[in-house]
């Protein structure tokens, strides 16, 4: 299969870059099982890559909930509480410092509020310098839509200094969600799905592997790993 040639790559951050997805489904089980409801598999593909905002607002749908504002501060305070012991994917560190190395322009475009991001970065804030720029799809006012829409992968290459056409940006990304939105941004998408994506949520999705591990950057015009 042949891919198009990249200059530019947007990493989302949560089950892509740090291991945070398992924390956040434990904070969404506890706070659920406070109302008595179960997070269920379905229930975790509608949320997962959403803005927090939209997070809270399609639990509190599809379970009924009594409250937005309580349902979101009781999560908020189970997730942060957990995100402090993020820890990296595999191979995030190696195809980080190998773009940084080759000076390949990285952002994120997260759709985490900027509060947990200070959180999850908090131990790993030399690598995350190697990034031209974090976009927040929670707090940032210029991210309209959060993802399944386009906008934080626009926003994103929008502030590079070089302003790189959509075409020329490649995204990483774990989430169904994530995918979408990147390609309608007009954009290639690397997945790295969770466990529990099903296969026809990866068809959208440019090439589809098992970890970051995997990925060969001589496929998208980028330098080779020296190894």
């Amino acid at each position: 299969m042949a891919f198009s040639k990249v200059t530019h790559i947007l990493f989302d951050m949560d089950g892509l870059l740090l291991d945070t997805e398992k924390l956040y489904k434990r904070a969404l089980t506890e706070a659920l099982a406070h109302y008595g409801h179960i997070y269920t598999p379905e229930l975790q593909l509608m949320v997962t890559g959403t803005t927090e905002k939209d997070t809270v607002q399609i639990l509190v749908n599809e379970c009924n909930l009594p409250s937005e504002e309580e349902f979101s501060k009781l999560f908020k305070s189970k997730s942060l509480a957990l995100l402090v012991d993020a820890q990296l994917c595999q191979g995030t560190e190696r195809l980080v410092r190998h773009l940084s190395k080759h000076n390949v322009p990285m952002a994120v475009a997260t759709s985490s509020s900027k509060e947990s991001i200070e959180v999850k970065t908090k131990n790993y804030k030399e690598l995350f310098s190697l990034f031209s720029h974090i976009v927040s799809g929670t707090s940032d006012p210029d991210v309209k839509n959060g993802k399944p829409a386009p906008d934080i992968f626009l926003v994103s290459a929008s502030r590079f200094p070089d302003k790189p056409e959509p075409g020329k940006c490649l995204v990483f990304e774990d989430a169904f969600n994530g995918v979408v939105g990147a390609r309608c941004a007009g954009m290639q998408a690397v997945m790295i799905p969770d466990k529990c994506v099903p296969e026809e949520k990866k068809k959208a999705a440019t090439l589809v592997l098992n970890s970051l591990l995997e990925f060969k950057p001589e496929l998208f015009g980028l330098p080779a790993f020296d190894d």
